[in-house]
């Protein structure tokens, strides 16, 4: 019963440690998206549906 106890405690502490380890990554900007918004004005417009811009038209 004793060994349950402990490995319970050493998961505790392995869970904590990659917890703090995750919130330094997203702190240090790990995580930030820097190529995304370099690249976004390349793609498409989505196209709007005739039936669609009737609509708005109308309106």
């Amino acid at each position: 019963m004793s060994v349950i106890y402990l490995l319970i405690a050493i998961s505790i502490f392995v869970a904590i440690g990659f917890f703090i380890a995750f919130v330094l990554a997203v702190k240090s900007g790990q995580y930030d998206d820097d190529y995304t918004p370099s690249v976004r004005i390349l793609f498409d417009d989505e196209l709007i549906k005739p039936s669609e811009k009737k609509s708005e038209i109308k309106s």
